[in-house]
């Protein structure tokens, strides 16, 4: 039962991971989200819940929206306690 459900936490974390990334890229082209059809709207509604609270705690820095970063720290870390069950 303990192996499902650490392979259900890594395989959680890496979509999680991947939408991140796409949430980074996607910014680089299309800061607003608005546009672009489904698959847009589905990233940054899937991500905007893990990233807004992260952004909130952070202070301002200048332009640079460090959330992601923490956010996959953040999944590392728990993929790692997860692992080490």
């Amino acid at each position: 039962m303990t192996l499902v459900l650490v392979n259900f936490i890594r395989l959680l974390a890496t979509v999680l991971w991947f939408l991140l990334i796409a949430r980074v890229l996607l910014s680089w082209t299309n800061p607003t989200g608005q546009g672009g059809g489904g698959l847009v709207a589905f990233v940054y509604q899937a991500t905007e819940p893990i990233l807004a609270p992260i952004r909130r705690m952070l202070p301002s820095s200048g332009g640079i929206d460090w959330s992601p970063l923490i956010a996959m720290l953040i999944l590392g870390a728990i993929v790692r306690v997860a692992v080490n069950l």
